[in-house]
């Protein structure tokens, strides 16, 4: 399996994030931070859709028949419960020793998840397009962050979702994620992430507009250090998620 390429690639990021593949799934690891803030991206994914598309947010399997792509999946921490949510889930990364713990894991877990080492390039020049589209925790680790949005809202049905969570480019980002979490406290490796890569809403939601997509929700996430757990908020200042939506006609 050869390693793909494509304009938004940065390869020293698919590198890095290769070496890490073996150690997705460690809940004690160095994805531990993620591991804590994947239920709250879960339940906005789940909650929003299901009102976008009128389920049940409660119901066993809401999100049944829902075509998704999770793009940049690294060793499918989300994919997987959202493919237990009851979506056909596709995953993509272009780390291909990704791909393989991601697909030995689902395997493993008896969850249809089909994962590719394929960038969301590929997949929209191909003519794939999904109900729901899923960018999370990806566009401050591309080379071109307005030219990677648009096109996985290319990706996107008509009447379908993209979602999108990142770190917002602020000196309190740069205190927080940068700073406290990858060099003082060691919850993420050093190296993680690059201030200058942040994303601000107002970038984001300008790049999701020239994809074709409005701009429905735009909802920050907090850590609370006493509880050790993550919850939505107004406050964007560090890290935020978005939901967008392609007009039906």
């Amino acid at each position: 399996m050869s390693e793909p390429t494509g304009p938004s690639i940065d390869r020293d990021e698919v590198a890095r994030f290769d070496r890490l593949a073996a150690t997705w799934w460690d809940e004690a690891g160095p994805m531990r931070v993620l591991h804590r803030f994947n239920p709250v991206r879960l339940t906005y994914i789940r909650d929003t859709a299901c009102r976008h598309f009128g389920r049940d947010p409660l119901a066993p399997t809401p999100l049944a028949g829902l075509t998704l792509v999770d793009v940049g999946c690294g060793g499918g921490v989300l994919s997987e419960p959202l493919a237990r949510l009851g979506a056909e889930v596709t995953g993509l990364d272009p780390a291909v020793t990704n791909v393989k713990v991601a697909q030995a894991h689902a395997d493993a877990a008896g969850v249809p998840v089909r994962y590719r080492a394929e960038t969301i390039e590929a997949v929209v020049a191909a003519g794939e397009r999904f109900d729901v589209v899923c960018a999370m925790e990806v566009v401050e680790h591309v080379t071109d962050m307005p030219a990677f949005v648009r096109t996985a809202c290319q990706a996107v049905k008509p009447g379908g979702l993209l979602f999108a969570a990142t770190i917002n480019r602020t000196m309190r980002s740069f205190a927080l994620a940068i700073v406290g979490a990858e060099y003082v406290l060691g919850w993420l490796p050093k190296g993680t992430h690059d201030w200058e890569k942040f994303v601000t809403p107002d970038e984001l939601r300008d790049a999701v507009e020239g994809g074709g997509l409005s701009v429905t929700d735009t909802t920050g996430v907090v850590f609370n250090p006493l509880t050790t757990r993550w919850s939505v908020a107004r406050d964007t200042a560090v890290n935020y998620m978005i939901a967008a939506e392609r007009p039906r006609g």
